[in-house]
């Protein structure tokens, strides 16, 4: 049986999706909606798929699942409509900037028993993955503490960051889901820090482009991420976890393993560019896993509540920061 899918949103991360879909066997892009031409047909032309409104996808019973690549606005509203249609529903982070109606939006989900997947594509990191399985197999003992580094090349246009929800819920939020990843235990307290170093423009729009925040759990696992929007030698995402044995670490990826040796030095190629080209694979990765969730009824992961409780820690690290105080999380 092939799965049908139809794409809610074909801007840079619907056509990233988009890409990967047509990678993955059993599967074909059947329908896409955007309201801006350009973009709708760039993936008519690349997938052979029709444009339709969404709601010709949600009554189209001919296609299994939808994947929402639309602003964060439309998000809940999207995922209820696609839960009471009976589609399976792959959702880009966050579901909502508001909790509350991340929470009402679930409510739906588990009325409707709908399939849910959150967008944190980090998870499927071949690297970032490799280094969950050597925790989970004790190669370090007990994790005490994990190190995030996640810098941009460069910060997104300012009216970007006006409706993204901040540095904390737009960017830093993938890092608060990988730290419960790395973790494996749920986080109860929240310090953050957060500057503008980079653009003053930014400042302006009401939000930071340099940040830290400190994480910790009831039995007193940290993490610590730091986020820049600003990195001039390329896209840097590097982990570490440390525990009683040992520690594991994944390092940046370059476009190439070549290093030139010379009087000058060593030369190492240029970091990837950014998330398209960093994470392809783990794009591709998430939505193997999502189909083979549909194929065989698999559980799903990562759910609505790790959405939720992402978007929960970026609440925290915002309030940390205008009160310069820690914040408590409830679990």
């Amino acid at each position: 049986m092939t799965i049908n899918f139809g794409l809610l949103g074909a801007g840079r991360i619907g056509k990233t999706h988009a890409t990967a879909i047509l990678g993955i066997s059993g599967v074909k892009l059947t329908a896409v909606f955007d309201p801006v031409d350009a973009a709708a047909e760039h993936i008519v032309a690349m997938s052979g798929a029709r444009r339709a409104s969404v709601e010709e996808i949600l009554a189209d019973k001919n296609i299994h699942a939808v994947l929402i690549c639309t602003p964060t606005d439309m998000h809940a509203d999207q995922i209820e409509l696609a839960a009471r249609a009976g589609k399976a529903i792959f959702c880009e982070k966050p579901v909502d900037l508001s909790a509350d109606r991340v929470r009402a939006c679930l409510k739906v989900v588990e009325e409707t028993k709908a399939k849910l997947m959150i967008g944190f594509n980090r998870r499927f990191d071949t690297n970032f993955a490799a280094v969950r399985a050597q925790i989970d197999a004790g190669a370090i003992g007990n994790v005490e503490l994990v190190q995030i580094t996640s810098r941009d090349p460069g910060p997104p246009p300012v009216d970007y960051i006006k409706r993204s929800g901040g540095l904390f819920r737009d960017m830093m939020i993938h890092d608060f889901d990988l730290a419960r990843f790395l973790l494996n235990e749920e986080i109860v307290s929240v310090s953050a820090a957060g500057s503008v170093l980079v653009d003053p423009a930014i400042g302006a729009a009401g939000d930071v482009d340099t940040a830290s925040a400190t994480l910790k759990t009831k039995s007193g696992k940290i993490a610590v991420i730091t986020n820049s929007r600003r990195a001039t030698y390329g896209y840097d995402q590097r982990i570490e976890a440390h525990g009683s044995k040992g520690a594991v670490s994944a390092a940046n990826v370059h476009n190439n393993t070549v290093t030139l040796a010379n009087k000058e030095g060593y030369h190492d190629a240029p970091l990837l560019d950014f998330f398209m080209e960093r994470y392809a694979v783990a794009y591709r990765t998430e939505l193997q896993s999502f189909v083979k969730a549909i194929e065989t009824g698999s559980p799903i992961s990562p759910t609505g509540l790790d959405g939720l409780k992402a978007l929960e820690l970026a609440d925290a690290a915002v309030k940390s920061v205008a009160t310069g105080a820690e914040v408590k999380v409830s679990v």
